[in-house]
């Protein structure tokens, strides 16, 4: 309790959106940095306090400390000062490995519910989601419902960027002709945000896009709203969503060319699609 509240204090400056998970996989990532930030405080307190200790009771007008100038070696300090930080890193290193598996971003989510697919293509300075089995598409702005698992296959049309929704789970690389995957699932209604996670030129600082968790009432009406937009995207008019812009306000399209995300990726290696395996960070 009280760690907790001297973490809240001493960050309360910062944007803790990453400790608020309100996602599965965030909730398990929020739990691993929890654990090991506790598990490495074993070792961390002590050392702090033994030294404010060992500076006080050794100082120069102590003269009741016992001085031992020819004592060398002690087993048991040894053992001590080995031991328990090689337990940690031993825990540590199994903790890590074993949720590395669990929550590798690759593996779909067990739910009797179909999962959600959308393509998602990092441009400079936006983003831009694609909903193949719907028709539909959006700037700045990706939908689903709750409870819903997100199936994200990623890729840029630019440098490389970092796809990130602090509060759903980790944060995964965009490059160009490669694909990438992520998957999500939001386990409470709002809209969290969503940015990138590396720099990627002069309009980065706002590359920002809505994660909106809806009912799948409210999600439905969503998507009726979009099939209503006047825009359709095809290549051609993809070719202007594409061009360098920043602060782009949200933007729908209606219709969009099924094609349209394997085009993205192939124009960069002759039409074969690339699937990343190596390039996934956790948030």
């Amino acid at each position: 309790m009280l760690s907790g509240l001297l973490a809240s204090v001493c960050l309360s400056g910062c944007n803790l959106e990453v400790l608020d998970s309100k996602g599965v996989i965030g909730a398990a990532e929020s739990s691993l940095i929890a654990t090991a930030t506790y598990t490495m405080l074993l070792v961390v307190v002590p050392v702090i306090l033994l030294t404010l200790i060992f500076a006080w009771r050794y100082r120069a007008s102590n003269h009741k400390a016992t001085y031992a100038p020819k004592w060398t070696h002690s087993t048991a300090i040894e053992v001590v000062v080995w031991a328990i930080p090689a337990v940690i890193i031993l825990y540590l290193g199994v903790l890590t490995w074993k949720t590395t598996h669990e929550l590798d971003p690759y593996k779909p989510l067990p739910s009797q519910v179909k999962p959600i697919n959308v393509e998602v293509v990092a441009l400079d300075w936006k983003w831009l989601f694609v909903y193949p089995d719907l028709g539909i598409a959006s700037v700045n702005q990706v939908a689903f419902p709750v409870g819903t698992p997100v199936s994200f296959r990623i890729t840029s049309d630019s440098v490389m960027n970092s796809f990130f929704i602090p509060q759903l789970g980790g944060q995964i690389y965009a490059m160009a002709g490669m694909q990438t995957r992520l998957n999500l699932q939001a386990d409470s209604a709002g809209d969290y945000a969503g940015i990138s996670a590396n720099y990627s030129g002069a309009g980065f600082s706002d590359m920002k896009f809505r994660a909106l968790a809806l009912s799948q009432a409210d999600f439905d009406s969503w998507v009726k709203k979009v099939k209503t937009a006047p825009e359709a995207l095809d290549m051609n008019v993809y070719a202007g969503v594409a061009r360098p812009s920043e602060k782009v306000a949200v933007r729908y399209f209606s219709t969009v060319d099924p094609k349209l995300f394997n085009n993205i990726v192939g124009k960069y290696n002759n039409g074969n699609v690339t699937v990343g395996t190596n390039c996934v960070t956790k948030g």
